[in-house]
């Protein structure tokens, strides 16, 4: 396509628009199919959806358009239940337990996010997605030359340089800079150290320069301004979460929902208190009174089954005090919170 400086993702994948919708909870076939509809890549996030789930979806999605779709799945291993971790753990939450009146001695529900695996192997081989994007690395050599094998195009994210190295030499067709500043799970997986972690448009330059494969801009991405910065410093194409999630089409909770909207710019922070591992979203009372980050926390992605109760019992009468709000930091700079903005304004008058 004439217009875009550099053309090899949108060649590599099918699409006219270098824009990816990033595949995030509240993104389901509504959302994919505006995006691709417009000429950008719609993308499901699988890891915690059934196969019958991700099959409707797929369905819908084809029902609707014949665009390219991007399938998305963790990599992750699972971890051992520490029986003894996970009640230290527990404990921290016990005054939370009393004062909303829930069972503190019922066993802990099982908070799961699914690892790629044969089963959605077999699925990804039956539904054949042009894309299949992947987080926390890759999967086992032999399933992804299985999924390379039916034809789709593989993605994964990087949040340093040596991952996106690794990443190349082990099959990727494209990589996403993940930065700092993006929304929900970092995608780190050689290193554990947040502390070194570079934010996107120091991230992207170093890694078009280290890599041959096109390089996806990810983090602070949210209206056209972070789209020309991110060409201008060698991507090939950016990933869009947040700024999505004030469409119509998004699936969100209540509070969430409200949240996007009444939160200010600086009122994210990275969390591992819902599921073990560091993932950008809006403060909130929980994150507040334990601190975001916890190294009691079991490992991933154990640690949101303390937390499931309590959002049962809370949500329902508004509060986000006990669910993950997931936002990256440019979530105030996106089109659809300043339209929205606009218009109350407008009424205020």
């Amino acid at each position: 396509m004439d217009g875009w400086p550099d053309s090899r993702f949108i060649d590599l994948v099918g699409i006219t628009t270098p824009i990816i919708q990033a595949p995030m909870l509240g993104a389901g076939a509504q959302m994919m199919i505006g995006v691709a509809k417009a000429g950008g890549l719609g993308s499901l996030a699988c890891a915690t959806l059934s196969l019958e789930s991700i099959r409707a979806e797929v369905q819908s999605f084809r029902e609707a358009c014949e665009q390219p779709l991007n399938l998305n799945f963790f990599c992750h291993q699972p971890p051992e239940h520490d029986e003894a971790c996970a009640q230290q753990w527990k404990m921290l939450f016990k005054p939370y337990y009393t004062e909303l009146e829930v069972d503190f001695d019922a066993p802990t529900p099982v908070s799961s996010r699914a690892p790629f695996d044969e089963a959605t192997c077999l699925l990804v081989e039956e539904l054949r997605p042009e894309v299949v994007s992947f987080h926390f690395g890759l999967p086992p050599p032999e399933l992804l030359a299985r999924v390379k094998g039916c034809g789709a195009k593989i993605l994964s994210s990087a949040t340093t340089v040596e991952e996106a190295q690794w990443l190349e030499r082990n099959g990727c067709d494209a990589i996403i800079a993940m930065g700092y500043e993006a929304g929900g799970h970092r995608a780190m997986f050689l290193s554990s150290e947040l502390t070194t972690q570079l934010g996107t448009f120091v991230l992207v330059p170093q890694i078009a320069d280290a890599v041959s494969v096109p390089v996806i801009a990810a983090g602070g991405i949210a209206d056209a301004r972070a789209i020309a910065a991110a060409f201008a410093l060698g991507a090939s194409a950016v990933q869009i979460g947040t700024a999505y999630l004030f469409c119509p089409q998004a699936k969100l909770a209540k509070p969430h929902y409200r949240a996007l909207r009444e939160a200010s710019s600086s009122d994210t922070a990275l969390t591992n208190l819902f599921t073990g591992r560091p993932a950008r979203g809006i403060v909130n009372r929980v994150m507040r009174e334990l601190g975001p980050l916890n190294a009691q926390a079991p490992a991933f992605p154990l640690a949101g089954g303390v937390l499931l109760p309590l959002k049962d019992k809370s949500e329902p009468t508004g509060s986000g005090d006990f669910i993950n709000l997931w936002a990256g930091q440019g979530f105030a700079l996106s089109p659809g919170r300043r339209a929205e903005l606009s218009s109350y304004e407008l009424t205020q008058r």
